[in-house]
């Protein structure tokens, strides 16, 4: 008989971020800390000096830099589940594929994978911020460079590396 391996009958922290109805809690504090950080850059950078122009920022960036901000967190765990689901096709090790999904710090190449895949998210939120949603707000590429530098260091989905086993 045909030995079963049932390695992913429970889901990675990180996968039930896009799985009802935790998507919406997701959804929610990614706007909270989007809003949060867009405000404070907005301070620390000194891109206006008037209450109104905060209201106009915020309103004309929030929108973007959350949907894209998500959108660049679908693309890292992308990776992860990707490494997790083809592992065994390349030859990974059933321990990495399992830190990868369960408790990344059981596996020093399993930390350095999510690491890479945060990383990728990291830059994806960069570059839609730089590109896309500041590039009408702040036309002074070096704030703008800061502010989305900011932006995706901050909001880098630090959720890939906190081990399943806490949740369960």
């Amino acid at each position: 008989m045909k030995e079963i391996k049932l390695y992913n009958v429970i889901f990675p922290i990180w996968f039930l971020m896009f799985f009802p109805p935790v998507i919406v809690v997701t959804l929610a504090g990614n706007f909270i800390i989007d809003s949060l950080v867009i405000v404070v850059c907005f301070y620390v950078f000194k891109l206006a000096d008037s209450q109104s122009s905060l209201k106009t920022f915020y309103m004309k960036s929030i929108f973007k830099v959350w949907i894209l901000g998500f959108l660049a967190d679908i693309i890292g765990a992308a990776i992860l589940f990707a490494t997790g689901f083809l592992g065994d096709y390349f030859g990974l090790s059933h321990r990495l594929i399992s830190a990868i999904s369960y408790d990344p710090f059981n596996h020093t190449g399993a930390v350095i994978i999510t690491i890479f895949a945060m990383l990728v998210s990291s830059f994806f939120i960069f570059l839609f911020n730089y590109r896309i949603t500041l590039r009408n707000l702040i036309l002074e590429r070096k704030i703008r460079l800061n502010v989305a530098i900011t932006i995706a260091i901050v909001t880098i989905p630090w959720t890939y590396l906190l081990p399943t086993k806490w949740f369960y």
